[in-house]
C-alpha cells in the first residue's frame, strides 16, 4: 500500500512537471530530461510510467481536458439561466486567462500538435466536441437562441466556444487585458 501511494504520488509529480514543462517551454522544446528534472525523478521513471514522449504527453493532455470539461461544467451548472449561465462561462475563461493562463497555452500546444498527430486530433476533438455540446445543452437548447437564420443550435455552440478560445489566443499573444471585453460581445445575443 505505501509503495502504490508513493508511485502515484511519483507519477502524478511527472504529470505536473511536464504541464509545467510544456506549458512554459512548448512541446517541441521540451526533453524528457527537461520534465525529469522538473520532476525531481531520474528519466527512467518517466519511461516506467509512461512509456514514452508520446503517451507523457497523452496523460497530462487527458488531465487537462478532464479539468476542462470539470471546471466549465460545474461554472454552467451553477446558474439557472441562460444568460447567467453565458456570463458565468464568460467569467470562467477571464479567471483562465488572467490567473492560469499556462493552462491556456497547454491546450494550444496540444491544439497545434493534434494538427498533426492523430492520437492527438481524436483527443481534442473530442474535447472541443464535448464542450460544444455542454453550450448547447446549458445555454442554447434553454434560450431564444434555438435557431438563428436557420443555423443550429450545434453551430452556433460550435461557434461560441471557437469564439471564447480565439479570443484567449488573442489575449495572450497580445498580453492585453480590453481583448477579453471581445468576450463580453457573445451576452449580445442573450439580450
Amino acid at each position: 500500500m505505501n509503495s502504490d501511494s508513493n508511485c502515484q504520488s511519483q507519477s502524478e509529480r511527472i504529470l505536473l512537471a511536464a504541464s509545467e514543462c510544456i506549458s512554459t517551454k512548448g512541446y517541441a522544446n521540451v526533453s524528457m530530461r527537461d520534465i525529469a528534472k522538473e520532476a525531481g525523478v531520474v528519466l527512467s521513471q518517466l519511461n516506467y510510467y509512461f512509456r514514452n514522449k508520446e503517451g507523457l504527453f497523452k496523460e497530462v493532455a487527458r488531465l487537462m481536458i478532464d479539468k476542462y470539461l470539470r471546471d466549465i461544467e460545474k461554472s454552467l451548472k451553477a446558474e439557472d439561466s441562460p444568460k447567467e449561465r453565458t456570463k458565468s462561462l464568460i467569467n470562467y475563461f477571464r479567471k483562465m486567462l488572467r490567473y492560469n493562463p499556462k493552462l491556456f497555452k497547454l491546450l494550444y500546444e496540444f491544439t497545434g500538435l493534434a494538427l498533426w498527430s492523430p492520437i492527438f486530433s481524436d483527443l481534442l476533438s473530442k474535447l472541443f466536441k464535448d464542450l460544444s455540446d455542454m453550450i448547447e445543452k446549458y445555454i442554447l437548447n434553454k434560450s431564444h437562441l434555438k435557431k438563428i437564420k436557420g443555423y443550429s443550435t450545434e453551430s452556433l455552440s460550435r461557434l461560441l466556444i471557437g469564439s471564447m478560445f480565439g479570443t484567449g489566443i488573442q489575449t495572450l499573444l497580445d498580453q492585453d487585458e480590453e481583448v477579453t471585453e471581445a468576450l463580453d460581445a457573445m451576452q449580445i445575443l442573450f439580450e
